[in-house]
């Protein structure tokens, strides 16, 4: 691996403000990452659409072709859906999984002076059961997806930043209506 590019050599440009001391090629323009064998991917910092040279996650994984691209939008629209299933679907396993349940009745104050008791149901479940175990590991799993769906938004691909959002809009829309709505049958004021 050559290390050529951190050498200085005598043609310092004497016209910068900095010391020739602080010169170093990074702190040009086009700040590039990679290996170096010639293979250097520029980093975008700002939105851009295009599918030439576009780096997805792990090392080896470039898209080059409109066809990789799509089929890259594809793969995250899918995996952005499946998070807002898989967030979805754990609530309603916790639901499920919801062993004790005990009931607490407090006083709290009411119109002219008089006194109300308002009951509440709390409910939970036991920390070493297999639906806890379940739900560590699905909180697992969705957290890693969670950061994987932020490294390819932090593409800065216009592309595949439309594929994050709208399959998370699309799995929100298709999965969140299964969603139970809590009434609180003791609310007063209606």
């Amino acid at each position: 691996m050559s290390h050529s590019h951190h050498m200085m050599t005598n043609s310092v440009d004497h016209t910068s403000t900095m010391p020739p001391s602080h010169h170093h090629p990074t702190t040009e323009a086009s700040h590039h990452h990679g290996g170096g064998d010639g293979n250097m991917m520029m980093m975008h910092m700002t939105f851009y659409f295009g599918y030439k040279n576009v780096e997805l996650l792990f090392y080896g994984l470039v898209i080059n072709t409109a066809g990789e691209m799509a089929g890259a939008f594809v793969g995250v629209f899918l995996l952005a859906m499946f998070y807002e299933g898989l967030k979805i679907a754990r609530e309603g396993l916790l639901r499920k999984s919801q062993v004790s349940i005990r009931y607490n009745s407090m006083p709290v104050p009411g119109p002219n002076g008089t006194i109300l008791m308002e009951t509440h149901k709390t409910v939970g479940q036991q920390m070493l059961s297999f639906p806890h175990l379940l739900q560590t590991v699905l909180h697992i799993i969705q957290v890693v997806i969670s950061y994987f769906l932020m490294l390819i938004f932090m593409t800065y691909n216009g592309y595949l930043c439309i594929a994050v959002a709208a399959g998370a809009g699309t799995g929100y829309f298709l999965f969140s209506w299964k969603k139970a709505v809590v009434v609180d049958i003791t609310e007063h004021c209606h």
